[in-house]
């Protein structure tokens, strides 16, 4: 079977997990039952029935069904075939553009459209690698080591809604990111030594955009105002701000302008104590050599 030429597997149930729509999600349970209800339309009025069109496209009849039904959230793969077989011109394929946002959690949506409108983005995290950093086996690693233990469709949406929020280092124009990463957590070898040696090798990858400033805090530095946890302060264009940290702040969004002032304050000390940019991928190339 072929679309426009190209030879198309069938895909197994397996290969979709991670996919099912949040029941509590109303906002994404609306857009994926007005997605499948398009697909269906387009499909009877093209006379096809569900198992023909699933073959036409290379996707099984009862996935055909949980699409059309609104139960999964399909691939941007399953919109392109069948935007090719329906004849569409785009106009399905176009749909993938509010498709891919329901991927998000709904707890992390929010903090994807913040990221996505900020002109500037201030990171420090205390234990791990931010997530806007992390590769998706590192993140995978992660997830899958908290307790309880995420289902694998849990595990695998946290990590696209992870990845999805990276799209920002893609933006043009593209903001101003800084970083600053404890010493401690880039030692752990989290997934083993090859995932670990990739990890820090986008560091060094990210770390090299024009756009992105990237510092380490030594293990062997004084205490700094970070120890209690991350703080992520965001900048849009219009002047503000919204700010999130741990401790004091319990990591709830503020905006009001004396609370700002107190998390750009701990920031600026953070990053004060940190080695410059230049040192900071110096040092992280050194970990690389030692193993």
């Amino acid at each position: 079977m072929s679309v426009d030429g190209e030879a198309v597997r069938v895909e197994v149930e397996e290969d979709e997990q991670g996919w099912e729509v949040d029941p509590d999600d109303e906002w994404g349970v609306a857009v994926i039952a007005t997605v499948g209800r398009q697909l269906r339309l387009r499909r009877e009025a093209a006379g096809m029935r569900a198992g023909e069109f699933g073959l036409a496209i290379g996707y099984g009849e009862d996935l055909v069904y949980k699409v059309e039904g609104g139960k999964r959230i399909p691939r941007k793969e399953y919109l392109d075939r069948s935007d090719a077989v329906l004849g569409a011109n785009g106009l399905i394929s176009a749909t993938w553009e509010d498709v891919k946002k329901v991927r998000y959690p709904k707890s992390v949506r929010a903090l994807g459209k913040l990221e996505a409108k900020a002109v500037e983005l201030g990171m420090y995290e205390c234990n791990t690698i931010a997530g806007l950093l992390q590769t998706p086996e590192h993140a995978r690693a992660l997830i899958q080591a908290a307790q309880p233990p995420y289902s694998p469709d849990d595990v695998e949406r946290m990590v696209a809604a992870r990845l999805a929020r990276q799209s920002v280092f893609e933006r043009d124009p593209a903001p101003s990111i800084h970083f600053v990463l404890e010493e401690a957590p880039l030692h752990r070898q989290i997934g083993g030594t090859m995932v670990w040696r990739q990890q820090l090798e986008h560091l060094l990858e990210v770390g090299k955009l024009n756009c992105v400033t990237l510092q380490v805090m030594p293990t062997n530095t004084d205490a700094h105002p970070g120890l209690d946890g991350r703080i992520e302060l965001l900048k849009f264009p219009d002047g503000t701000a919204v700010g999130r940290s741990d401790g004091r702040f319990n990591g709830r969004p503020v905006s009001d302008p004396k609370q700002l002032r107190i998390l750009e304050l701990r920031y600026g000390i953070i990053r004060a104590q940190a080695l410059p940019p230049r040192e900071s991928l110096a040092f992280i190339e050194r970990l690389l050599g030692e193993k």
